[in-house]
């Protein structure tokens, strides 16, 4: 397979101690509760609004969107409180860097007698960048829909004893991230149709915020731990607090601070800061060796001459007699290894330096679904054993 898509491989400016946030420390700082609950209060209204304009030319990240979160529901703290069992540890699912996730049951908005799982982020007390990026998450998620994002189902701002409390809640998740599956701690890796139905999934979701609707949506968080899996399997984008608009019409660019995940982040946006969807792309990139390889972007594990993912697999990918020594040693390939070289081409085109030559994810969309109609694998796709 030839492989004819430069890589970037970051020097200075892309060489992290750990994988962390690359997150800028401006604006940051701590607010009081007395601050925080000025800001917050107006999520008991019916719109909501980002007060931050950080540096994208003075406007507000979502300055027209806010009417749509009327379609959310509004809970109460004591709501929350009485399904979360008080936040009871037995009901958490998850904690990071935003806070902790708790499963529970509430009333269905269509049917008060029914009950349906939900998924109950808190947020942490993080100062005014997390709860720009709460707000952030209720204006994106309160006017998109589509199959392959996460529904979010309404979100609450009240006080109690502890301060200010922001909460999200979302359509339950029960098969977790796709990093999740990944991890070689995971008693049974995803099959390879899985992992095509899931750059399917991805992909999709992606297309449908830069180009299907009257506004342009960056993630510029993208990554295998913002992809949960649903009931059946099906693939959705999460975690939209990072989330911009597009450049505005006659613009190239939003030029912002520099945020998202190490190993996953364009290296022009590390470097300059100016924001595209073609950032979205090379994440997407990344991403597909992650399913290829069944490895992390960046990984201390191992020994240094692989810890970065792209810099290990660089050797492989023109060769195709060496491209099967980086597929995932977990699943069984049999008649998979032209489908995988062909997505991996697919890569290769988003990981090309220069972003203008980079694909648009609708055009990505459209490669991936050549490879799965040919290859027929999406139809034979079955849950990994065990789960």
């Amino acid at each position: 397979m030839k492989c004819i898509f430069p890589f970037y491989i970051g020097e200075k400016r892309d060489e992290l101690k750990t994988p962390k946030s690359l997150s800028a420390p401006a604006s940051t700082s701590s607010l009081t509760d007395d601050e925080v609950r000025r800001f917050g209060s107006e999520f008991n209204s019916r719109t909501v609004s980002d007060t931050s304009t950080e540096s994208e030319g003075g406007r507000s990240p979502f300055p027209s969107l806010s009417q749509s979160v009327s379609n959310l529901r509004v809970f109460t703290l004591s709501e929350i409180k009485t399904a979360t069992k008080n936040f009871n540890r037995t009901a958490k699912i998850g904690e990071g860097g935003f806070g902790c996730v708790y499963k529970c049951a509430i009333r269905s908005h269509e049917d008060s007698l029914e009950k349906v799982d939900v998924a109950v982020k808190q947020l942490g007390k993080r100062g005014f960048q997390g709860h720009k990026e709460w707000v952030t998450e209720v204006n994106v998620l309160g006017v998109v829909d589509h199959p392959n994002l996460v529904k979010l189902v309404g979100y609450c701002a009240e006080d109690d004893e502890r301060g200010i409390q922001r909460l999200l809640v979302y359509e339950y998740m029960p098969n977790r991230s796709v990093e999740d599956h990944l991890s070689t701690r995971s008693a049974s890796p995803l099959p390879w149709a899985m992992r095509l139905k899931i750059a399917q999934d991805a992909a999709r979701g992606l297309a449908y915020l830069h180009e299907g609707m009257d506004f342009q949506i960056i993630f510029r968080d993208f990554k295998s731990s913002n992809i949960l899996l649903d009931e059946q399997w099906n693939a959705k984008l999460s975690d939209f607090g990072l989330a911009r608009l597009g450049p505005s019409e006659g613009l190239t660019h939003v030029s912002t601070a520099v945020v998202g995940t190490y190993g996953y982040a364009a290296p022009e946006y590390i470097q300059t800061g100016r924001l595209t969807s073609k950032i979205d792309v090379w994440s997407y990139g990344v991403f597909i060796y992650e399913l290829l390889t069944g490895r992390r972007p960046f990984d201390r594990n191992h020994p240094k001459n692989e810890q970065k993912l792209l810099e290990w697999i660089k050797p492989y990918i023109s060769d195709s007699k060496k491209f099967q020594h980086i597929l995932d040693p977990r699943i069984k390939w049999n008649g998979s290894f032209r489908s995988a070289q062909k997505l991996a081409t697919i890569a290769n085109r988003c990981l090309i330096r220069p972003p203008k030559s980079r694909p648009k994810m609708s055009e990505v969309l459209e490669m991936v679904n050549r490879i799965i109609e040919a290859s027929q694998e999406i139809g034979s796709s079955q849950p990994p054993v065990g789960n």
